[in-house]
């Protein structure tokens, strides 16, 4: 990866969201592209060096893109999109035998949804409930299948996370043409869709938080140059600031996360030198952290910190911390009381929280939603989930990168469920065996 491809890249991309703000149908033809792009491309090289996940990286980056330019066939196309690669990806290369903490992972979510079909209102859409539900775990499982204990190498996983995050930085371009002006925009402390592309901020602030992450990631690890750093820096300082002023903070506050756990690690695991090297960046950020916070307030009149600080535009404290997301989590917990042994049935939940309460939102937080729809198995899935990438780890130091990204599904899920493609697929990426050769040998390359 020469600097001027990486420009070039990058100006594809930025050049693709100007192309679909002037004539939004584009983004069908986009979606079009993109879906039969990636099979034709991990066909055609028989996945002989896990094109499979590039294609699945990609699909996973740009679902939320084409999500708020509606360019979608059906709302579920990125996690279906990333299914059919991995699929195809197996076909070719198979799947470890020794995964079976994922086969049972996915036998486990087997009775939960063969019940949802009995329980589920014959007046539901049951198709597309389940869907909405279902399809994110099975994402994983699959895509877990795929990746365990996987060997890719260290050039193999940073290609892996470029092909995230270049359609992120078309939805940034594109939200800024939606709307460039925040200050004209801000009224109040609530999430406001003009300011996240009129999407849902918390999907675009998830995306930007991961985007803001692998940036800082190259500006650390791949950039051989200083000028390359600063476009890295810059770029993540443009989708960092967009991200805040989503006024969702859930995609911020795991964006921070990742970024300190990394830096952390680094700092512990490397040489003098390195520990220089990211002392002084970690020193910019700081600075350039105070700044891009400063200029947030600036553009939105201060409410950004009225936000951050849980109260509303006069100054009042608000009631609710969690903008009422914890009366779903709560309903969510009364219906594993009272269901705990195979719960409610996948999106039961739902249906019995609009009969009591006529709110029929689904929920922000899968880890409530497992225990309320699938009772003790969701339980031992939480279980697996957590366990198993720190159990592999234990046999592959080496990579540093397991502990960011098991950071980004556990946050991610807390906030936002499993909406998207990817807190399933950056779980699964925590499973891979990485060769990451400057960490063998203590130093940086």
């Amino acid at each position: 990866m020469t600097d001027n491809r990486y420009y070039s890249l990058i100006g594809i991309h930025i050049a693709m969201a100007f192309a679909i703000w002037l004539f939004l149908p584009l983004a069908k033809l986009a979606a079009l592209a993109v879906l039969l792009g990636s099979a034709y491309y991990v066909i055609k090289h028989q996945n002989r060096n896990n094109e499979a996940l590039l294609a699945a990286a990609y699909i996973t980056g740009i679902e939320v893109f084409l999500r708020a330019t509606e360019g979608v066939p059906i709302y579920e196309f990125g996690k279906y999109g990333v299914i059919g690669v991995i699929l195809i990806g197996m076909f070719y290369r198979g799947f470890s035998k020794s995964a079976f903490p994922m086969w049972i992972y996915l036998l486990a979510l087997l009775p939960s949804l063969i019940l949802a079909f009995v329980v589920l209102n014959p007046d539901t859409e049951q198709r597309k409930i389940i869907s909405f539900v279902i399809s994110g775990p099975i994402c994983l499982g699959l895509c877990g299948l795929y990746t365990y204990q996987r060997k890719v190498s260290y050039e193999q996983f940073q290609n892996i996370l470029l092909a995230l995050l270049l359609p992120i930085i078309s939805l940034t371009t594109y939200v800024i043409l939606f709307n460039p002006s925040v200050r004209d925009i801000v009224s109040g402390t609530d999430s406001d869709g003009r300011l996240s592309g009129g999407f849902g901020p918390n999907q675009v602030s998830t995306v930007f938080g991961l985007g803001t992450f692998i940036l800082i990631n190259r500006a650390l690890l791949k950039s051989p140059s200083l000028q390359v750093m600063l476009v890295n820096i810059g770029l993540a300082a443009i989708v960092i600031f967009r991200a805040i002023v989503t006024f969702s903070r859930g995609g911020v506050f795991t964006a921070i996360a990742m970024i300190l756990a990394v830096m952390l690690i680094l700092f512990i695991r490397l040489n003098v030198n390195a520990r220089v090297k990211i002392s002084r960046l970690l020193f910019w950020m700081i600075i350039g952290s105070i700044g891009i916070w400063g200029y947030s307030l600036l553009q939105t009149k201060g409410l950004i910190g009225n936000r951050y600080a849980n109260k509303d535009a006069l100054g009042r404290v608000k009631e609710s911390k969690f903008t009422g997301r914890e009366e779903l989590a709560q309903s969510e917990l009364k219906a594993f009381y009272e269901n705990p042994i195979l719960g409610v049935g996948v999106g039961k939940s739902i249906e019995i929280r609009k009969e009591e309460t006529g709110n029929d939102a689904a929920s922000h937080n899968e880890i409530t939603r497992l225990l309320a729809e699938h009772g003790s198995l969701g339980i031992l899935i939480l279980i697996l989930l957590a366990v198993t990438p720190i159990v592999l780890h234990l046999g592959n130091r080496q990579n540093f990168f397991m502990v960011p990204l098991l950071l980004f599904w556990a946050l991610t899920i807390n906030h936002a469920a499993m909406r998207i493609a990817a807190p399933a697929f950056v779980y699964s990426l925590a499973l891979l065996y990485v060769d990451i050769p400057f960490i063998r040998k203590k130093n940086v390359s």
